[in-house]
């Protein structure tokens, strides 16, 4: 079985014919883009959505396959000149055609009677969502000029910078034990069942981001600005009222949400602390020992015994996915090992022409990398279900993003614990637990460190002292009693990709969206048993061209309200209990 993926379906190579071939036709495409909206302009209605929108079905195919290619190999490969050449390349046509699909949308939005021409068109009938959505993000454009520089100016901006903070990530040398390794091996050694490995990985990870700290803090600085100015100039209220207006999200739904994990911190602060008692810690857990294993916790998977584990667990979800989870490993979806030059976390990237997915983690081998792949696995789970929609219909918004993901992990955690006993139960109950801590815990923390930051960087400088304070400030407040505040880690700010992205901000709250989510969905599997996989998979597949709302609505929730958020806390609280008298 093969530990790297592969990419040939793509492309051959940089050389390979194909893909010199594809640059070509991109670049003819946006041209004849230019010519089709001025020829147009005088058409009627009907005939100008049909032409414009087949037009843009045919450039976002050719660009999605050449970004796709260049990206995956750029994020194992960071410091490889010729990919950034050629990503800057890329950026360049898409440049241009940003400033073309201005004129696309302002000639669409305005379209009178959208569901009349649906009525007459299949094509406009399957994107009707598309062109509604179109109507109200257009009030949001600038002209095409200013769109076209303001693409043209991100490649030596906020890309620019995005790609400084994961070059100097993955290729800074971190000290360890008289061994140069990579930020990613050290970080994974939080998970080894030894403590003094733990502490030692720990204090090497932080000697590390002292040698980047202040680049990246230039980078996280230059990035919020841009987005706020352009945030600003748009028309948006906020970065966050942009971000959920991206989202297909309603105000009212993160607030229901944030105020219940609110009510819900002491719940996982109790966790904290039992867990640091049980380590031999009397004032709250270091942040070293957050992932540090309890029971029986020695067994270390290969890739390939990974693979059938995770195959068995999910035969008994559904078919479709365990299938496809076969087709992962033994198709070479996915890229395993930590290396130079490697950037650190984990991902999942559709490629819907090839009904596939390709998947990056930093695997170690214990039970936690277990469920980054069944996190990402979930994501190519949802990628299924969108690839046969056409292909201005197969993106769907963060918050939903992080929900088959998620339910994939609560998924996992129960097929282990029901096979478990004894000290090895009481590692997987703490396990699962560690990871809902995660993904409540830090992810508020991350979110309080991002509204800091946005806040804060538009009347000054943020120096990397300055990011350090935030993000401690952040995790007290998050974690409080639970962590023993003599060692929080200040460097989180370094290592997360998610806050330098100059087009998504604030990517942490979909994470404990997805996680309390997929909960609630997980009880509606444990009821329904296969009369509910066929409603998720409908569910899934409407993500694309639905708001999270009408997405919970399917599944007979409420988003707005604090109930449905307090039901899946509830249930969590409920194993903070049971881990707690087990032990």
């Amino acid at each position: 079985m093969k530990t790297e993926w592969s990419l040939e379906e793509i492309y051959k190579g940089l050389e390979d014919p194909a893909y010199e071939a594809d640059v070509k036709a991109a670049r003819k495409a946006v041209e004849e883009t230019a010519a089709l909206i001025e020829k147009l302009e005088k058409e009627a209605e009907g005939e100008r959505a049909e032409r414009l929108l087949l037009q843009q079905e045919k450039v976002v195919s050719l660009l999605r396959k050449l970004f796709q290619y260049v990206s995956l190999r750029q994020s194992v490969d960071t410091g490889n000149g010729d990919l950034m050449a050629q990503l800057s390349r890329l950026q360049k046509i898409d440049a241009d055609y940003t400033a073309l699909q201005t004129a696309i949308n302002r000639q669409l939005a305005g379209i009178r009677d959208i569901d009349g021409l649906a009525e007459k068109s299949e094509l406009v009938a399957a994107y009707r969502f598309l062109l509604k959505e179109n109507k109200v993000k257009a009030q949001y454009l600038l002209s095409g000029e200013v769109e076209e520089m303001i693409v043209s100016m991100n490649m030596t901006g906020g890309a620019a910078w995005e790609q400084l903070q994961g070059y100097l990530t993955s290729t800074v040398k971190v000290d360890y034990e008289g061994k140069n390794i990579t930020l990613s091996e050290v970080r994974n050694l939080a998970s080894s069942p030894d403590k003094e490995v733990r502490k030692k990985a720990y204090e090497a990870e932080l000697a590390a981001y002292g040698k980047i700290q202040d680049s990246v803090a230039f980078s996280l600085n230059n990035i919020k600005n841009q987005v706020t100015l352009l945030a600003k100039k748009r028309g948006y209220i906020s970065v966050l009222d942009m971000t959920l207006q991206q989202s297909r999200m309603k105000k009212e739904t993160l607030d229901a949400m944030l105020k219940s994990i609110e009510e819900y911190l002491p719940v996982f602060r109790k966790y904290l602390r039992k867990k640091a008692v049980m380590l031999g810690y009397g004032n709250g857990l270091p942040w070293y020992e957050l992932f540090a294993p309890l029971g029986k916790a020695d067994r270390k998977f290969t890739a390939k015994e990974a693979g059938s584990y995770l195959i068995d667990c999910f035969s008994a979800f559904s078919p479709d996915m365990s299938g496809m989870i076969k087709r992962a490993f033994d198709e070479a979806w996915i890229d395993f090992y930590p290396r130079a030059g490697k950037r650190g976390g984990a991902f999942c990237s559709g490629i819907a022409y090839l009904g596939q997915s390709r998947i990056m983690t930093n695997f170690d081998g214990y039970f936690t990398s277990i469920g980054t792949l069944a996190h990402e696995l979930g994501h190519a789970f949802h990628n299924m279900q969108v690839e046969k929609e056409r292909i201005l219909n197969q993106e769907y918004p963060m918050p939903v993003a992080e929900t088959a993901s998620t339910f994939n992990e609560v998924h996992l955690a129960e097929y282990a614990l029901d096979k478990a006993v004894g000290d090895e139960r009481l590692n997987l109950m703490e396990n699962d637990l560690r990871e809902h801590t995660q993904v409540i815990m830090d992810i508020y923390s991350r979110y309080l460190f991002e509204t800091a930051v946005f806040e804060q960087s538009q009347s000054r400088f943020l120096m990397a002292e300055d990011l350090n304070r935030l993000m401690l400030n952040a995790q007290k407040e998050a974690y409080g009693e639970g962590l023993d505040e003599a060692y929080l880690n200040y460097g989180m700010w370094i290592c997360k990709p998610h806050y330098y992205s100059p087009d998504l901000s604030f990517y942490n709250f979909p994470y404990a969206f997805g996680s309390l989510f997929a909960l609630g969905l997980y009880g509606r599997f444990k009821q329904e048993g296969e009369d509910f996989v066929g409603k998720y998979k409908k569910m899934l597949k409407a993500t694309a061209t639905c708001t999270a709302e009408e997405a919970g609505a399917m599944m007979g929730v409420d988003l707005t309200s604090q109930d449905f958020w307090r039901a899946g806390l509830k249930e969590l609280e409920k194993r903070v209990e049971r881990f707690c008298e087990f032990s």
